[in-house]
């Protein structure tokens, strides 16, 4: 049985303070099923009220993002995010990648003892937001016992997630990297098919303690630049492994997964 704990909001402007948590979003668990690799595939549900929106994983500058604490769980050793394509917000000149309506977020579980069940307690943080944004703590909590059965809502949301590069026909991923006063530019030059018209790309770096800028991309031909800025907690230029740098682009509600880029 899936369950769902109160939400707290955290400290918010007056205006956020009147909303209570229930008003803009619910979480529950879908308790999917067991995997034949025995992993369990599972998601979390989170239905918004009209007009709200969460975030993706690397929500934007205005963004909020999402966190995610297992430690209450049992039986638990890896967690693996399978995150749908989400889409790209235009708010007064500020741009948040997220969702509205409703996010199936698929995740999957490895258990410590393949032949334990697991059992699950999670302290999920979400943003939410509609004229405001609001920080959202919700506990989650499901006896992952019984084998479950393959649920169509987390089948669709993993049919929903970005092409890998094989399957969008990446022929190469280039990045150059150059110190600024504060940390390291990285233009990265994609070989790859337009995904259409106002194409994003998304930078990701490992250490979510380094601060990434908001990319800025244009295509010429079968060729999309895009470059961005990051920035670590010393802010001085740093070693990058660029092997581990993560860029997604978006467009015309498609997405294309590049992992790691060469020289």
């Amino acid at each position: 049985m899936a369950a769902v704990g109160s939400g707290n909001v955290l400290p918010a402007p007056a205006a956020a303070q009147a909303v209570l948590p229930e008003q803009a979003a619910q979480v529950t668990v879908l308790p999917g099923w067991r995997t034949p690799s025995g992993t369990r595939m599972t998601a979390l549900r989170i239905q918004l009220s009209p007009g709200w929106k969460t975030y993706w994983r690397a929500p934007g500058d205005a963004g909020i993002p999402p966190r995610f604490d297992w430690h209450g769980s049992s039986n638990l050793r890896t967690v693996a995010f399978h995150w749908p394509v989400p889409s790209v917000f235009d708010v007064n000149g500020m741009r948040t990648i997220g969702y509205k309506h409703e996010l199936i977020l698929p995740i999957e579980l490895t258990p410590e003892r393949p032949d334990q069940p697991i059992v699950l307690n999670a302290a999920v943080q979400l943003g939410v937001c509609h004229d405001v944004c609001l920080p959202l703590n919700v506990t989650v909590s499901a006896d992952l016992s019984e084998p479950g059965q393959a649920d169509p809502r987390i089948r669709a949301a993993l049919a929903a997630q970005p092409f890998s590069e094989t399957e969008a026909s990446v022929a190469s991923a280039r990045c150059s990297v150059e110190p600024i006063k504060d940390g390291l530019r990285i233009t990265a030059t994609l070989s790859m098919p337009s995904l259409g018209p106002g194409e994003v790309a998304v930078f990701e770096h490992p250490d979510q303690t380094i601060w990434v800028a908001e990319a800025e991309a244009h295509r010429d031909g079968g060729a999309l630049t895009a470059v961005t800025e990051m920035v670590p907690p010393n802010a001085k230029p740093f070693s990058l492994d660029r092997s581990k740098l993560r860029i997604t682009v978006l467009g015309n509600g498609r997405a294309v997964d590049i992992w790691g880029c060469t020289g």
